[in-house]
């Protein structure tokens, strides 16, 4: 092979890799400013549960970015749940972002993943519609033996939907979460100390996302 094929073929290469990572890339979204109206959607670890009222995540969130947190989580809600009551979620509140933790208790009912994942694909697409941008947090599929362990990963449905409908996705921290005994009121619900460990891992997705501007 002479030099200049050679060249050519490296220069070829570096440039397919560039242009693989930058599809890769979320693209960074406009900051929301202190006050906006945020959404946030999900089950009973969205509510709080667990928790004295003022320390769910979503209370702590907001006072990290600022933002006024609407919390409508519905414990022993579902994904078929949510789906059925996105849309009058989004007429009352006309949110400036929403935020989705969802498939918890599918996972507890035994659901079939795929099942789950269509249902969480549609209310994704229904806050698209919109036009209002949705951050998706994954959850992670709970086992006795996991959680014993220490070891709770998200479920791939999560990271699956982010890049198929290209949606931001906040992994790995809810898991760490359910992962560490002292972070945990039981087996499925954070504590006070998980739910700020919580919000402050969304926040700082939500930092490198663009939602919320670097201090």
């Amino acid at each position: 092979m002479n030099l200049s094929l050679r060249t050519f073929l490296i220069a070829s290469t570096l440039v397919a890799l560039l242009l693989v990572g930058a599809c890769g890339r979320e693209p960074k979204h406009s900051s929301l400013p202190a006050g906006s109206v945020v959404l946030a959607l999900g089950d009973s670890v969205t509510f709080g549960t667990g928790a004295a009222p003022g320390e769910d995540y979503p209370t702590q969130l907001a006072s990290l970015t600022g933002w006024a947190i609407l919390n409508q989580g519905i414990p022993g809600d579902t994904s078929a749940g949510l789906k059925a009551r996105v849309e009058s979620a989004l007429d009352e509140t006309k949110p400036a972002l929403v935020i989705v933790e969802i498939g918890g208790n599918d996972f507890l009912r035994r659901q079939p993943e795929s099942e789950t994942k269509e249902n969480v694909r549609a209310i994704l697409k229904r806050i698209k519609q919109t036009g209002i941008p949705v951050v998706l947090v994954a959850t992670p599929k709970f086992s006795p033996l996991g959680a014993a362990f220490g070891l709770l990963p998200d479920s791939p449905i999560f990271a699956e939907l982010a890049e198929e409908e290209k949606v931001p996705l906040v992994p790995a921290i809810f898991a760490k979460v359910l992962a560490d005994a002292n972070l945990k009121s039981d087996q499925i619900h954070p504590n006070a100390t998980g739910y700020r460990k919580l919000a402050e891992g969304i926040a700082a997705d939500l930092v490198n996302y663009g939602f919320v501007a670097k201090k």
